[in-house]
């Protein structure tokens, strides 16, 4: 609890002592004896203004401001309209009960926060820089890309780097909700926001704080509350409406029956006074965002970042879900499994393509470089060209060297023979003449098969993969994950051409989700309605243009988030239906003189509480 809630509780407890010694003078007779309004006024001022100061002073403020229309402006007028007919315990209760609610909203946002605040309480305070065989601790901002920094058992990773010396175990609880902590080696990448654990680790940072991985979480998580669903637009809406026409209903409520009807004034303002206090919103303006904030909270527990409420509501939705296959179903650790020489050896068609591929960073260069087993002399290679979507020419001892899938050959007219098998075909030709074909296969990730079945549970009508592979490698890796449809061959700009198609085919108020890791998945991830990326190995710019973020690459989560964002827009929608039901029979009773000022308590605070008790439930979804 704050200290600002500990103040609070302490004037509550003043406040309620105070007012249950008032009630049984009342009761008792003593009130009577004193006999004269004014002192029983200041006798019942001094605890009504013990506890509700605040709430005056916030509605006087408001009204200064120009915005007169809230909470506080309602309490204030039932209130004073309380005090005005002579209800004087009615009026100290009624603010007594208010600033309880407040109290428990108070804690319920602060226990939702909490939630999230401590899965990302990963900002580190320092980092170790050694100096002169000492260690220095510096600010993480002023650590430059290239330093070595020295990470001590128990100190949090300040930056993204590779161990260069020592070797650990990494608590990534964290980032990833993974309980088991990861081994950590010389070579190895680790990211800040980590825990080291026994061993000392120096490690050569790759990027500025600002740019690190922890930096872009917390950035992630301070916007998620800025990003409102339609649920919270509505309401928020609603109450700018709302509080004025009950406002003014109250008046009319005050003045126009005993003007038409005629009657006691007193008691159609009391009547007014109840309605007001029935009528105030919190109930709903606190507790469905407070229900979309739980529901985040859930998520980031399991290390699922979601960027905003609008996207958990979205993936309650989601229908369709679109894959990208490379490093997100599958490995992208691959592996050369058959040479195809046409003219030549099976050792001459591999060094081809390992020169060929010399200065490329692609997982499937590098497994062409590891099957050559040495080192190519690159002195041999020129400068490579790319052409998206086909392959690479490169010229090689002078020669002209093509490398790349079937459509580069026929693009460049070389006859070939077509190589029949479920992983990558990477062809090569040198001077215009086919020079063989290297099959290269990538493994389905652990947890695949797992994930699609498990979203086929939670009601996910289709599952589909986009690839620039080949349609046969495509093929076999869909059959043993069980996805539904397979576009293979697919340049960069296909895929966004396809996600399109997909989208036109999607029901009104049905969504379609992408799911990928690389930076040419950026332009997808930002077309469809909810772009899902891979935080842990994904590229900068994929999980920037994502809305929803997988710590951890565990494509098995989604099911999990779906079924989060399911339970959490269930119980907004309890608490909107609840909240409004109970206000609009209350507010009938108290127009018609049925309802006292108690029951109006109990239709807003009491209503205010069962809804932010509901809405605390979505924290723990599971």
């Amino acid at each position: 609890m704050s200290k600002k809630q500990k103040k609070m509780l302490a004037r509550i407890v003043i406040t309620f002592v105070i007012f249950v010694g008032l009630l049984i003078c009342e009761h008792g007779g003593l009130m009577e004896r004193i006999g004269h309004g004014w002192i029983i006024f200041l006798i019942y001022l001094l605890p009504y203004l013990i506890i509700g100061y605040d709430i005056i002073y916030k509605a006087a403020r408001n009204i200064s401001h120009g915005q007169v229309f809230d909470e506080n402006f309602l309490m204030m007028i039932a209130t004073f309209g309380a005090f005005g007919v002579k209800e004087y315990s009615e009026a100290v209760a009624v603010m007594l009960f208010y600033q309880v609610g407040e109290l428990f909203q108070g804690y319920a946002v602060g226990k939702s926060r909490q939630s999230i605040s401590d899965m990302m309480d990963i900002c580190p305070e320092y980092a170790n820089i050694e100096a002169d065989g000492k260690l220095m601790q510096v600010d993480p901002d002023e650590v430059e890309i290239g330093s070595i920094i020295v990470v001590k058992p128990g100190e949090r990773i300040p930056l993204d780097g590779v161990v260069v010396e020592g070797e650990s175990f990494i608590d990534t609880a964290a980032l990833t909700g993974e309980s088991v902590p990861r081994k950590a080696v010389a070579g190895d990448e680790i990211i800040s926001g980590c825990v080291n654990g026994s061993g000392t680790l120096k490690v050569k940072t790759t990027k500025e704080f600002d740019d690190s991985t922890v930096a872009k979480i917390l950035e992630l998580v301070e916007n998620a509350s800025s990003k409102k669903a339609k649920v919270e637009n509505f309401i928020t809406k609603f109450a700018k409406y709302y509080t004025p026409v009950v406002t003014v209903g109250a008046a009319m409520l005050a003045v126009l029956p005993p003007l038409i009807l005629g009657g006691d004034w007193g008691d159609w303002l009391q009547r007014a006074c109840i309605f007001l206090v029935i009528s105030c919103p919190c109930a709903l303006v606190i507790s469905v965002p407070l229900g979309f904030f739980g529901g985040i909270g859930a998520a980031s527990r399991i290390g699922v970042l979601i960027k905003g409420s609008n996207y958990l509501e979205a993936v309650a939705e989601m229908t369709t879900i679109v894959f990208d296959k490379t490093g997100t179903l599958t490995k992208g650790e691959f592996k050369v499994q058959e040479i195809f020489p046409n003219g030549c050896t099976s050792e001459e068609l591999l060094e081809l393509a390992a020169l060929g591929e010399g200065y490329s960073n692609h997982p499937i260069a590098g497994s062409i470089r590891e099957a050559y087993g040495k080192e190519p002399d690159l002195s041999r290679v020129g400068k490579a060209e790319e052409i998206a979507g086909y392959g690479i020419f490169v010229p090689i001892d002078g020669k002209e060297v093509l490398l790349g899938n079937e459509k580069l050959m026929e693009r460049q007219g070389i006859p070939c023979q077509t190589v029949e098998s479920g992983g990558t075909i990477v062809y090569a030709a040198c001077g215009n003449q086919y020079m063989g074909a290297i099959s290269i296969a990538d493994s389905v990730k652990e947890g695949a098969k797992e994930a699609i079945q498990s979203m086929k549970q939670v009601g996910v009508k289709k599952c589909v993969m986009l690839t620039g592979d080949r349609q046969q490698a495509a093929e076999a890796a869909a059959k043993e994950i069980g996805i539904d449809e397979v576009c293979a061959q697919l340049l960069p700009g296909d895929k966004v051409a396809k996600v399109e198609e997909l989208l036109k085919a999607q029901k009104e108020k049905e969504k379609l989700a992408f799911v990928g890791d690389g930076i040419n998945d950026a332009p997808v991830l930002t077309r469809a309605d909810i772009g899902i990326a891979m935080g842990s190995m994904g590229s900068d710019a994929a999980i920037e243009a994502a809305d929803v973020v997988l710590m951890d690459d565990d494509v098995r989560k989604i099911a999990a988030v779906v079924r989060i964002s399911r339970k959490t827009l269930k119980i907004v929608k309890q608490n909107i239906v609840f909240a409004l039901g109970v206000k609009a029979l209350v507010l009938l009773l108290g127009a018609f003189g049925a309802a006292n000022m108690w029951e109006a308590v109990f239709a807003d605070v009491g209503v205010s509480v069962i809804a932010i008790l509901n809405a605390m439930r979505a924290l723990k979804a599971k």
